[in-house]
């Protein structure tokens, strides 16, 4: 079902259901002083999903790389940090009956379950995932088969952002979710994701001929561009756009490293 361009297709469910349960969990979780700002949070990554999925830029994805390049950015790298830093995993966990609670917590306890959870949610399955979900599905014949199938996109969506999700519950180590990470190692966690991305934004703008056979077989684009063009202004999106959040995640990490190094001289400082 389409508006205008915007649409409702199968991850409004989640957004939905995600919202319902951060509200109504909401209801019996303390309010802090951040509250308000952690909620903010929380819509903005659900806003950040429909806008990638759900508006005119999904549409525009099938004829613009650079369009589809800056879907998985958001998808990647900006709904995810955003969704994390709005700790939703209290407040959604209230909102389900104590029954469900208790039948889902006995299950996750069990170690049919709980095993392979710990194994993918550890740092380094986490950021290898995270890395081989953008290099596998950017391959030419997988990334041309998600413009061919919608289920085939629907699976490259779902990974992108399941795989940023454990990813980014590393980087940042919102409350309650924890790391084994310390800030240096945290540091460059988030660095080598943030260099393979430049990697791959290297390759589509050195390229000296259009990559995917499903844009340069285009007869018309919006805008008038080449498939060459088109693929470096992708190339750009992967590298600036798609380089912000890293940033400011690598930028923390290496000031929460040192801190406590300049806390230390200055005490120092002071006895002498």
């Amino acid at each position: 079902m389409t508006w205008g361009g915007w649409s409702i297709e199968p991850p409004m469910a989640y957004v939905a259901i995600a919202a319902i349960l951060y509200w109504v969990g909401g209801r019996d979780y303390s309010r802090g002083g951040r509250q308000p700002l952690r909620a903010a949070s929380f819509a903005a990554g659900l806003a950040t999903i429909v806008l990638a999925l759900e508006s005119p830029l999904d549409g525009y994805a099938d004829q613009l790389f650079w369009a589809h390049m800056l879907q998985h950015v958001l998808l990647l790298t900006v709904a995810p940090p955003l969704i994390l830093l709005g700790r939703p995993w209290p407040r959604m966990w209230l909102a389900l009956p104590l029954r469900s609670r208790t039948t889902i917590g006995r299950a996750l306890a069990s170690a049919r379950w709980a095993a392979p959870v710990r194994a993918v949610a550890r740092p380094l399955p986490a950021w290898l995932l995270f890395n081989a979900a953008i290099v596998g599905w950017h391959i030419p014949g997988a990334y041309n088969a998600t413009l061919q199938s919608s289920a085939i996109h629907d699976l490259e969506h779902i990974t992108f952002y399941a795989t940023a999700l454990l990813f980014w519950a590393h980087a940042l180590a919102v409350p309650p979710l924890r790391t084994m990470l310390d800030w240096p190692r945290r540091a460059a966690f988030v660095a080598g994701a943030m260099v393979a991305g430049w990697v791959l934004a290297l390759v589509f703008a050195l390229a000296r001929h259009p990559l995917y056979a499903a844009y340069a077989h285009l007869a018309h684009r919006p805008g008038g561009l080449s498939a060459l063009a088109d693929q470096q202004l992708a190339a750009g999106m992967m590298w600036v756009p798609g380089s912000i959040s890293f940033t400011i995640a690598f930028i923390y990490a290496l000031y929460r490293w040192l801190e406590p190094q300049r806390e230390r001289a200055a005490a120092s400082a002071m006895t002498i």
